[in-house]
């Protein structure tokens, strides 16, 4: 009877692990493109920082998504199981976020450069004190970030298990939160260290080795740009998509309006492919800027400190 048991056991064990495995190349493909975007943003996010505090930074952000995920995980589970109903207004709530970061760096860009440049010098002790704040406020926006990113992924997750027993729900979300977290920022780091890597190479010996180092110091520049404008970009993309998923109106014009597009001789299939994502940024860009709006409009208003 001990034996007969140790195997029906050891039979539901296997065949857990067999659904969590499923469920996780499903859950795996369904939020590739969340993915990477939390890619690009994150990278861009712990950019800027000095050379030798760039890997401290992206383990703090990392610290700070795995804490992020060990809060979302079972508040995922206890409000699937709870109140289902308030996980879209959630999500929402974090689109609209990230839709109004994407539109403060815009505006900032266009707006707060030049007197960004022409901000007089200061002494080496508050140059110090800046670049720590700097960095903390980096590691924060990161971290805050990370978490409208990993609760979209978990949601999605959630989706893909709902009718999985709870105990593969548990070990599927934990398995997938773990295994983002590890990719993401082990491929930050990666990214935010090329140019070192460029470096070492441009003084070793060897004229191959010192071209792979000046292309690689040449590149890291472009790359570290233009994952900032991607990063920006896909602020509007996921935050819009968000907004167009959770308004129920908004997803059946984006859908008749890709159905409509593929009407169109030759480009028709390439032009509907593109609609959706480009009116799901169009939509986080306006109410990226709407919110922005909002928000100068009440500071106006504030009555002022005497």
């Amino acid at each position: 009877m001990a034996g007969a048991s140790l195997l029906t056991l050891l039979d539901d064990i296997a065949t857990i692990l067999d659904d969590v495995s499923v469920m996780s190349k499903i859950a795996a493909k369904k939020t590739a493109g969340v993915l990477g975007d939390d890619l690009a943003l994150n990278a861009e996010q712990v950019s800027g920082v000095k050379a030798d505090r760039e890997l401290p930074v992206v383990w703090a952000v990392a610290k700070g998504s795995f804490l992020n995920k060990l809060i979302l995980v079972p508040a995922a589970l206890a409000i699937s199981a709870i109140a289902p109903w308030l996980i879209t207004p959630l999500l929402m709530l974090g689109g609209l976020f990230l839709c109004y970061e994407g539109a403060e760096k815009v505006l900032h860009t266009f707006f707060h450069k030049k007197e960004e440049h022409s901000a007089s010098e200061q002494d080496f002790n508050t140059a110090t004190l800046d670049a720590a704040e700097y960095e903390a406020q980096k590691i924060k926006g990161a971290i805050r970030t990370d978490f409208i990113l990993s609760a979209e992924i978990i949601v999605i997750t959630l989706g893909v298990v709902s009718e999985a027993t709870f105990l593969t729900q548990v070990v599927t979300l934990f398995g997938i939160a773990f295994l983002m977290t590890i990719g993401v920022y082990g491929l930050v780091a990666v990214i935010v260290k090329i140019d070192d890597a460029g470096l070492y190479l441009s003084q070793k010996a060897g004229s191959i080795k010192q071209a792979v180092g000046r292309g690689l110091l040449s590149f890291a520049p472009y790359l570290m740009k233009g994952l900032s404008i991607v990063g920006t970009i896909a602020m509007f993309l996921v935050g819009g998509g968000i907004l167009t998923h959770g308004v129920h109106l908004l997803s059946e014009l984006i859908t008749d309006a890709a159905q409509e597009t593929a009407l169109i001789p030759t480009v028709g299939t390439v032009i509907s492919a593109l609609v959706p994502t480009l009116l799901n940024g169009l939509i986080g860009l306006v109410a990226g800027l709407v919110i922005v709006g909002l928000f100068s409009v009440a500071s106006k208003l504030k009555p002022s400190k005497s």
